[in-house]
Protein backbone atom coordinates (compact mmCIF):
# COMPACT_ATOMS: atom_id res chain seq x y z
CA UNK A 1 0.00 0.00 0.00
CA UNK A 2 1.62 3.51 -0.86
CA UNK A 3 2.03 6.33 1.47
CA UNK A 4 -0.98 8.02 0.11
CA UNK A 5 -3.30 5.41 0.58
CA UNK A 6 -1.94 4.61 4.42
CA UNK A 7 -2.80 7.69 4.96
CA UNK A 8 -6.52 7.58 3.70
CA UNK A 9 -6.73 4.44 5.79
CA UNK A 10 -5.45 6.22 8.84
CA UNK A 11 -7.66 8.68 8.86
CA UNK A 12 -10.59 6.40 8.27
CA UNK A 13 -9.41 4.52 10.88
CA UNK A 14 -9.73 7.33 13.62
CA UNK A 15 -12.53 8.98 12.09
CA UNK A 16 -14.55 5.15 13.00
CA UNK A 17 -13.08 5.34 16.40
CA UNK A 18 -14.63 8.99 17.41
CA UNK A 19 -17.89 7.48 15.95
CA UNK A 20 -17.31 4.68 17.94
CA UNK A 21 -16.83 6.55 21.43
CA UNK A 22 -13.41 4.80 21.73
CA UNK A 23 -11.27 8.13 21.75
CA UNK A 24 -13.42 9.98 24.11
CA UNK A 25 -12.11 8.94 27.46
CA UNK A 26 -8.53 9.90 25.79
CA UNK A 27 -9.84 13.21 25.14
CA UNK A 28 -11.97 13.41 28.57
CA UNK A 29 -8.29 13.21 30.23
CA UNK A 30 -7.11 16.14 29.13
CA UNK A 31 -10.09 17.85 29.85
CA UNK A 32 -9.56 19.70 33.68
CA UNK A 33 -12.65 19.09 35.75
CA UNK A 34 -15.35 21.74 36.64
CA UNK A 35 -14.91 22.75 40.49
CA UNK A 36 -17.99 21.93 42.10
CA UNK A 37 -19.48 24.45 44.11
CA UNK A 38 -21.28 22.77 47.22
CA UNK A 39 -23.21 25.12 50.09
CA UNK A 40 -25.04 23.93 52.96
CA UNK A 41 -28.71 23.18 53.32
CA UNK A 42 -31.19 25.50 54.95
CA UNK A 43 -30.79 23.79 57.93
CA UNK A 44 -27.25 22.90 58.04
CA UNK A 45 -24.81 24.21 59.93
CA UNK A 46 -24.32 27.69 58.23
CA UNK A 47 -28.01 28.36 59.19
CA UNK A 48 -28.00 27.54 62.69
CA UNK A 49 -24.51 29.56 63.09
CA UNK A 50 -26.49 32.35 61.49
CA UNK A 51 -29.65 32.08 63.58
CA UNK A 52 -28.04 32.13 66.68
CA UNK A 53 -25.72 35.15 65.92
CA UNK A 54 -28.86 36.61 64.78
CA UNK A 55 -30.58 35.53 68.38
CA UNK A 56 -27.76 37.10 70.16
CA UNK A 57 -27.32 40.76 67.94
CA UNK A 58 -30.97 41.56 68.27
CA UNK A 59 -31.07 40.14 71.77
CA UNK A 60 -34.04 37.65 72.36
CA UNK A 61 -34.09 35.71 75.48
CA UNK A 62 -37.64 34.11 74.42
CA UNK A 63 -40.00 36.53 72.87
CA UNK A 64 -40.90 38.22 76.07
CA UNK A 65 -39.45 41.19 74.79
CA UNK A 66 -42.04 41.63 72.48
CA UNK A 67 -44.66 42.19 75.14
CA UNK A 68 -46.01 45.70 76.23
CA UNK A 69 -45.19 44.88 79.76
CA UNK A 70 -41.03 44.52 78.69
CA UNK A 71 -40.86 47.53 76.20
CA UNK A 72 -42.82 49.98 79.17
CA UNK A 73 -39.60 49.25 81.51
CA UNK A 74 -37.16 49.31 78.95
CA UNK A 75 -38.56 52.64 77.88
CA UNK A 76 -38.48 53.88 81.79
CA UNK A 77 -34.69 52.91 81.45
CA UNK A 78 -34.08 54.57 77.89
CA UNK A 79 -36.38 57.78 79.27
CA UNK A 80 -34.46 57.94 82.70
CA UNK A 81 -30.64 57.40 81.56
CA UNK A 82 -31.08 60.11 78.75
CA UNK A 83 -32.46 62.93 81.68
CA UNK A 84 -29.18 62.15 83.37
CA UNK A 85 -26.92 64.81 84.51
CA UNK A 86 -23.47 64.27 82.47
CA UNK A 87 -20.31 65.96 84.36
CA UNK A 88 -16.71 65.42 82.96
CA UNK A 89 -17.48 65.16 79.51
CA UNK A 90 -19.08 66.54 76.33
CA UNK A 91 -19.15 62.90 74.40
CA UNK A 92 -21.94 61.07 76.79
CA UNK A 93 -25.03 63.58 74.89
CA UNK A 94 -29.07 62.16 75.84
CA UNK A 95 -28.94 60.03 72.52
CA UNK A 96 -25.75 58.05 73.32
CA UNK A 97 -27.29 57.93 76.85
CA UNK A 98 -30.24 56.58 75.40
CA UNK A 99 -28.97 53.82 73.21
CA UNK A 100 -26.99 52.62 76.43
CA UNK A 101 -30.69 52.37 78.75
CA UNK A 102 -32.12 50.38 76.08
CA UNK A 103 -29.34 48.07 75.24
CA UNK A 104 -28.57 47.17 78.17
CA UNK A 105 -32.14 46.74 79.33
CA UNK A 106 -32.35 44.23 75.96
CA UNK A 107 -28.92 42.70 76.05
CA UNK A 108 -27.49 43.16 79.26
CA UNK A 109 -24.00 45.49 77.76
CA UNK A 110 -23.54 48.26 75.35
CA UNK A 111 -20.57 48.98 73.15
CA UNK A 112 -19.64 52.41 71.86
CA UNK A 113 -16.34 53.15 69.90
CA UNK A 114 -14.95 56.07 70.54
CA UNK A 115 -14.76 58.39 67.80
CA UNK A 116 -13.02 61.26 66.95
CA UNK A 117 -17.04 63.43 66.44
CA UNK A 118 -18.41 61.28 69.12
CA UNK A 119 -19.30 57.44 70.54
CA UNK A 120 -19.87 55.11 67.72
CA UNK A 121 -22.46 53.01 68.74
CA UNK A 122 -21.99 48.96 67.68
CA UNK A 123 -24.19 46.49 66.71
CA UNK A 124 -22.03 43.45 67.10
CA UNK A 125 -19.00 43.20 68.83
CA UNK A 126 -16.37 40.09 69.66
CA UNK A 127 -13.83 40.35 72.21
CA UNK A 128 -10.03 39.10 73.83
CA UNK A 129 -9.70 39.04 77.09
CA UNK A 130 -6.49 38.59 79.58
CA UNK A 131 -7.20 38.11 83.12
CA UNK A 132 -10.55 38.15 82.67
CA UNK A 133 -10.57 41.50 81.71
CA UNK A 134 -11.12 43.15 77.78
CA UNK A 135 -7.55 43.72 75.58
CA UNK A 136 -8.70 44.19 72.02
CA UNK A 137 -12.61 44.29 70.34
CA UNK A 138 -13.91 43.37 66.46
CA UNK A 139 -16.75 45.26 66.41
CA UNK A 140 -19.26 45.97 64.20
CA UNK A 141 -20.72 49.14 62.84
CA UNK A 142 -24.47 49.74 61.37
CA UNK A 143 -24.44 52.04 58.28
CA UNK A 144 -27.13 53.35 55.76
CA UNK A 145 -25.66 51.15 52.78
CA UNK A 146 -24.12 48.28 54.90
CA UNK A 147 -21.94 47.38 58.14
CA UNK A 148 -18.12 47.82 58.51
CA UNK A 149 -16.16 46.36 60.75
CA UNK A 150 -13.16 46.98 62.38
CA UNK A 151 -10.47 46.24 65.43
CA UNK A 152 -10.06 48.35 68.23
CA UNK A 153 -7.81 48.21 71.73
CA UNK A 154 -9.69 48.22 74.59
CA UNK A 155 -8.68 51.69 75.63
CA UNK A 156 -10.76 52.82 72.32
CA UNK A 157 -14.15 51.19 73.30
CA UNK A 158 -16.78 51.99 76.43
CA UNK A 159 -17.86 48.84 76.88
CA UNK A 160 -20.84 48.90 80.09
CA UNK A 161 -22.47 45.90 81.05
CA UNK A 162 -24.40 44.69 84.14
CA UNK A 163 -25.37 41.38 85.66
CA UNK A 164 -22.14 40.14 84.82
CA UNK A 165 -21.48 36.21 85.81
CA UNK A 166 -18.18 35.23 87.61
CA UNK A 167 -17.40 32.72 84.65
CA UNK A 168 -17.51 35.46 82.08
CA UNK A 169 -17.54 39.01 83.57
CA UNK A 170 -16.41 40.47 80.49
CA UNK A 171 -20.69 39.33 79.37
CA UNK A 172 -23.73 41.22 80.70
CA UNK A 173 -27.13 39.30 81.03
CA UNK A 174 -29.94 41.02 80.06
CA UNK A 175 -33.15 41.26 82.86
CA UNK A 176 -35.08 39.11 80.80
CA UNK A 177 -32.10 36.64 80.37
CA UNK A 178 -31.92 36.12 84.08
CA UNK A 179 -35.72 35.73 84.50
CA UNK A 180 -36.01 33.64 81.24
CA UNK A 181 -38.42 30.85 82.95
CA UNK A 182 -40.48 34.01 84.03
CA UNK A 183 -40.64 35.52 80.59
CA UNK A 184 -41.22 32.30 79.25
CA UNK A 185 -44.67 32.14 80.84
CA UNK A 186 -45.29 35.57 80.34
CA UNK A 187 -44.95 34.87 76.62
CA UNK A 188 -46.68 31.44 76.63
CA UNK A 189 -49.74 33.25 78.69
CA UNK A 190 -50.38 36.04 76.26
CA UNK A 191 -49.81 34.03 72.93
CA UNK A 192 -52.70 31.69 73.92
CA UNK A 193 -54.60 34.65 74.77
CA UNK A 194 -53.53 36.15 71.70
CA UNK A 195 -54.99 32.90 69.81
CA UNK A 196 -57.99 32.76 72.01
CA UNK A 197 -59.26 36.03 70.75
CA UNK A 198 -58.61 35.11 67.27
CA UNK A 199 -59.83 31.86 66.72
CA UNK A 200 -61.98 30.89 69.63
CA UNK A 201 -65.83 31.14 68.70
CA UNK A 202 -66.08 34.19 71.12
CA UNK A 203 -70.10 34.99 71.93
CA UNK A 204 -70.97 32.28 69.40
CA UNK A 205 -74.50 30.28 70.62
CA UNK A 206 -75.90 26.96 69.43
CA UNK A 207 -79.93 26.79 69.36
CA UNK A 208 -81.05 23.46 68.54
CA UNK A 209 -83.41 23.19 65.10
CA UNK A 210 -86.08 20.98 64.47
CA UNK A 211 -85.41 18.02 61.85
CA UNK A 212 -86.12 20.78 58.89
CA UNK A 213 -84.32 20.74 55.56
CA UNK A 214 -80.72 22.29 55.56
CA UNK A 215 -82.48 24.83 53.73
CA UNK A 216 -84.66 26.06 55.81
CA UNK A 217 -82.16 26.05 58.71
CA UNK A 218 -79.94 28.42 56.55
CA UNK A 219 -82.91 31.34 56.02
CA UNK A 220 -83.78 30.88 60.08
CA UNK A 221 -80.41 31.56 60.81
CA UNK A 222 -79.72 34.97 58.54
CA UNK A 223 -83.16 35.95 60.17
CA UNK A 224 -81.93 36.48 63.22
CA UNK A 225 -78.87 38.67 61.62
CA UNK A 226 -79.32 42.07 62.64
CA UNK A 227 -82.80 41.94 64.57
CA UNK A 228 -80.91 43.59 67.72
CA UNK A 229 -83.91 44.33 69.90
CA UNK A 230 -86.71 42.45 67.95
CA UNK A 231 -89.08 39.41 68.98
CA UNK A 232 -88.22 36.46 66.65
CA UNK A 233 -91.61 33.76 66.84
CA UNK A 234 -90.92 30.44 65.24
CA UNK A 235 -92.92 27.89 65.24
CA UNK A 236 -91.60 24.31 66.52
CA UNK A 237 -93.53 21.15 67.69
CA UNK A 238 -90.81 18.54 67.02
CA UNK A 239 -88.47 16.85 69.58
CA UNK A 240 -85.41 19.20 69.50
CA UNK A 241 -82.09 18.29 69.15
CA UNK A 242 -81.34 17.93 73.18
CA UNK A 243 -83.65 15.24 73.17
CA UNK A 244 -86.56 16.94 75.13
CA UNK A 245 -90.31 17.15 74.48
CA UNK A 246 -91.22 20.46 72.79
CA UNK A 247 -91.52 23.12 74.12
CA UNK A 248 -89.69 21.90 76.95
CA UNK A 249 -86.24 22.14 75.68
CA UNK A 250 -86.83 23.30 72.49
CA UNK A 251 -85.34 26.22 71.22
CA UNK A 252 -82.99 26.76 73.88
CA UNK A 253 -79.44 28.16 73.23
CA UNK A 254 -75.81 27.30 74.03
CA UNK A 255 -72.65 29.21 74.36
CA UNK A 256 -69.66 28.54 72.97
CA UNK A 257 -67.79 30.88 74.55
CA UNK A 258 -64.40 29.09 76.11
CA UNK A 259 -64.67 29.62 79.83
CA UNK A 260 -61.59 31.70 80.35
CA UNK A 261 -62.08 32.29 84.33
CA UNK A 262 -61.93 28.96 85.63
CA UNK A 263 -58.31 28.87 83.80
CA UNK A 264 -57.17 31.06 85.90
CA UNK A 265 -55.27 33.20 82.88
CA UNK A 266 -56.24 36.03 84.40
CA UNK A 267 -54.17 36.01 87.40
CA UNK A 268 -51.51 34.26 85.69
CA UNK A 269 -50.83 36.91 83.15
CA UNK A 270 -50.95 39.38 86.13
CA UNK A 271 -48.61 37.36 87.91
CA UNK A 272 -45.95 37.34 85.12
CA UNK A 273 -46.48 40.87 84.13
CA UNK A 274 -45.57 41.57 88.13
CA UNK A 275 -42.73 39.65 87.85
CA UNK A 276 -41.42 41.30 84.85
CA UNK A 277 -41.53 44.53 86.24
CA UNK A 278 -39.48 43.56 89.53
CA UNK A 279 -37.07 41.89 87.48
CA UNK A 280 -36.15 45.56 85.57
CA UNK A 281 -36.15 46.95 89.19
CA UNK A 282 -39.76 48.39 88.76
CA UNK A 283 -42.39 48.51 90.88
CA UNK A 284 -45.57 46.92 89.91
CA UNK A 285 -47.92 49.32 91.94
CA UNK A 286 -46.62 51.71 89.03
CA UNK A 287 -49.11 49.51 86.31
CA UNK A 288 -51.65 49.14 88.68
CA UNK A 289 -55.48 50.63 87.86
CA UNK A 290 -55.94 51.50 91.34
CA UNK A 291 -52.24 53.25 92.31
CA UNK A 292 -52.66 56.17 93.93
CA UNK A 293 -50.21 59.72 93.97
CA UNK A 294 -47.98 58.62 96.81
CA UNK A 295 -47.79 55.44 95.67
CA UNK A 296 -46.34 56.32 91.96
CA UNK A 297 -44.31 58.84 93.82
CA UNK A 298 -42.81 55.97 95.30
CA UNK A 299 -42.03 53.90 92.21
CA UNK A 300 -40.27 56.46 90.53
CA UNK A 301 -37.83 56.89 93.88
CA UNK A 302 -37.17 53.34 93.59
CA UNK A 303 -36.16 52.89 89.89
CA UNK A 304 -34.34 56.06 89.82
CA UNK A 305 -32.63 55.27 93.18
CA UNK A 306 -31.92 50.87 93.12
CA UNK A 307 -32.15 51.00 89.36
CA UNK A 308 -30.77 53.15 87.51
CA UNK A 309 -28.50 55.47 89.80
CA UNK A 310 -26.19 52.10 90.23
CA UNK A 311 -26.57 51.98 86.18
CA UNK A 312 -25.54 55.44 85.80
CA UNK A 313 -22.42 54.88 88.22
CA UNK A 314 -21.20 51.59 85.98
CA UNK A 315 -21.37 54.38 82.53
CA UNK A 316 -19.43 56.99 85.19
CA UNK A 317 -16.48 54.26 85.76
CA UNK A 318 -16.14 52.76 82.59
CA UNK A 319 -16.59 56.70 80.80
CA UNK A 320 -13.50 58.04 83.48
CA UNK A 321 -11.44 55.00 82.75
CA UNK A 322 -11.66 55.16 79.35
CA UNK A 323 -11.72 58.90 78.46
CA UNK A 324 -9.07 59.76 80.68
CA UNK A 325 -10.98 62.12 83.40
CA UNK A 326 -13.18 62.24 85.72
CA UNK A 327 -16.97 61.37 84.69
CA UNK A 328 -20.24 61.42 86.91
CA UNK A 329 -23.67 60.70 85.85
CA UNK A 330 -26.24 61.82 87.97
CA UNK A 331 -30.12 60.41 87.57
CA UNK A 332 -31.61 61.52 90.94
CA UNK A 333 -31.65 65.31 90.52
CA UNK A 334 -33.30 65.45 87.04
CA UNK A 335 -35.93 62.67 88.67
CA UNK A 336 -36.50 64.36 91.35
CA UNK A 337 -39.82 66.22 90.68
CA UNK A 338 -41.56 63.58 92.71
CA UNK A 339 -39.74 64.29 95.48
CA UNK A 340 -40.36 68.41 95.45
CA UNK A 341 -42.34 68.73 98.32
CA UNK A 342 -40.01 66.47 100.91
CA UNK A 343 -36.68 68.08 99.21
CA UNK A 344 -38.27 71.90 100.10
CA UNK A 345 -39.22 70.78 103.85
CA UNK A 346 -35.57 69.01 103.80
CA UNK A 347 -34.37 72.74 102.92
CA UNK A 348 -36.15 74.94 105.13
CA UNK A 349 -35.14 72.19 108.53
CA UNK A 350 -31.78 72.44 107.18
CA UNK A 351 -31.44 76.53 106.93
CA UNK A 352 -33.12 76.48 110.21
CA UNK A 353 -30.64 74.22 111.47
CA UNK A 354 -27.92 76.56 109.95
CA UNK A 355 -29.26 79.98 111.81
CA UNK A 356 -29.91 78.16 115.24
CA UNK A 357 -26.49 77.11 115.10
CA UNK A 358 -25.15 80.81 114.19
CA UNK A 359 -26.51 81.91 117.31
CA UNK A 360 -25.71 79.55 119.47
CA UNK A 361 -22.34 80.33 118.24
CA UNK A 362 -20.94 76.97 116.48
CA UNK A 363 -18.07 76.79 114.59
CA UNK A 364 -18.69 75.05 111.22
CA UNK A 365 -16.47 72.03 112.10
CA UNK A 366 -18.99 71.32 114.63
CA UNK A 367 -21.91 71.87 112.49
CA UNK A 368 -19.82 69.68 109.68
CA UNK A 369 -19.29 66.91 112.69
CA UNK A 370 -23.32 67.08 113.31
CA UNK A 371 -24.64 66.81 110.00
CA UNK A 372 -21.65 63.77 109.34
CA UNK A 373 -24.17 61.69 111.96
CA UNK A 374 -26.81 61.92 109.60
CA UNK A 375 -24.72 60.41 107.32
CA UNK A 376 -24.70 64.16 105.20
CA UNK A 377 -21.23 64.02 103.64
CA UNK A 378 -21.52 67.50 101.95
Amino acid sequence: MDGEGDSEFRRSRFAAAISEGRLMGIFHWFRRAPAIERRSAASGFTAEIMAAREAYVSGRRGIAELTATAQSCVSLWEHGLALADVDGTDLLDRRSLALVGRSLALRGESVFLIGERGLIPCSDWDLRTRNGKPTAYRVSISEAGGGTSQTALAGEVLHVRIGGDPAAPYYGTAPLKRASLTAGMLNAVESALSEVFELAPLGSQVVPMPETPEVDRETAGRDFRGRRGRVLLRESVQVSAAGGPAPASDWKPASLSPDLERSMATETLAGAREAICGAFGVLPALFNAATTGPMVREAQRHLAMWQLQPIAALVGEEASEKLGGGVALDVLRPLQAYDAGNRARAVATIVEAMARAKESGLAPGDLGAALKLVDWSE
